[in-house]
């Protein structure tokens, strides 16, 4: 699977837990980011969050973000295979995450 498969499988992934839990749905509700992912040498995308939905996936670094994820592609790959988690790889400094306060904790209900 491509990075691009990868990236538009997790949005389909999380758009269905969003139609299922209205809890979130709500939380997520007026809510509106643009969310940049930065792989390095693997490419830049950005995925837009607005009604409660991640829309709107492209390749390209976006002019603003509200929440730059960053890493490489071999712990992209262990974070989406569950093979290691987001606080493992924080703490140890495979991946970076620049926001608000408030965005980084919004990124927790996205993973």
């Amino acid at each position: 699977m491509t990075v691009e498969e990868t990236l538009a499988s997790l949005v389909e992934r999380f758009n269905r837990r969003v139609e299922r839990t209205p809890a979130l749905a709500e939380e997520l509700r007026g809510v509106a980011r643009t969310i940049a992912i930065r792989l390095g040498p693997a490419g830049s995308y950005a995925v837009d969050l607005a009604g409660g939905h991640l829309t709107n996936l492209r390749s390209g670094a976006p002019a603003r973000a509200d929440l730059a994820i960053a890493t490489d592609l071999a712990t992209f790959e262990g974070l989406v295979a569950k093979e290691i988690g987001p606080m493992k790889a924080l703490v140890t400094r495979r991946l970076a995450i620049e926001g608000s306060l408030e965005d980084t904790l919004l990124l927790r209900r996205l993973l």
